[in-house]
């Protein structure tokens, strides 16, 4: 029995090229299946999951940027929360109310001579406490009170004013007896539901 070696040796010129041919597909077949289609299946499957990850990242870089200006509005709207509790409190605070309509009429130089606090009068979407004040001092003092007042953070609104005849003390300085109604508001409280 002749080897392998010796037929191949016994092989025309075409007949070791077609041998040649014939081991290099066999040789190219199985790479094909065993290694390049693997390693294509490989890369498919990574680049479908590369997808769905940039899916991913644009999909968390939008929430991410809703959560952030979701995050601005909620700051800005307990800002200007604050801002209206201080202007229309949920409490009455006559006591912290008095105590600013006195530091202005000191700052002012008036003099008050009567505080009379009135019963609250309930409304639909506020409440307004009224308090009676009688001032005495020179016409530009009880303009630089109203001017001040006006600049207090709380809503107050003075209704009412009247003026008596200016007066000469004795000292030579002309006073005016003002009376005045100066009305705070509140804010009725939250409902729970």
């Amino acid at each position: 029995m002749a080897s392998l070696e010796d037929t191949f040796v016994g092989l025309p010129g075409w007949g070791k090229a077609l041998a040649l041919v014939g081991v290099l597909g066999l040789l190219g077949a199985g790479y094909y299946s065993v290694i390049y289609s693997s390693v294509s299946g490989d890369l498919e499957a990574a680049a479908k999951q590369q997808k769905q990850l940039q899916d991913q990242i644009r999909d968390a870089e939008r929430r991410e940027k809703q959560y952030l200006e979701l995050t601005q509005e909620l700051a800005n709207r307990e800002v200007a929360d604050r801002q209206n509790r201080r202007v229309l409190p949920e409490n009455a605070e006559i006591a912290a109310f008095l105590q600013d309509l006195n530091r202005v009429a000191e700052l002012s130089g008036l003099t008050i001579r009567l505080v009379e606090p009135r019963p609250e009068q309930r409304q639909e979407l506020y409440s307004q406490i009224p308090v009676v004040l009688a001032l005495t001092g020179r016409f530009h003092q009880l303009g630089k009170f109203f001017y001040n007042v006006s600049k207090l953070d709380r809503a107050i609104s003075m209704e009412n004013i009247r003026m008596t005849q200016p007066q000469l003390l004795p000292s030579g300085e002309m006073v005016i007896n003002v009376d005045v109604r100066a009305t705070t508001y509140r804010r009725p409280p939250a409902q729970r539901k």
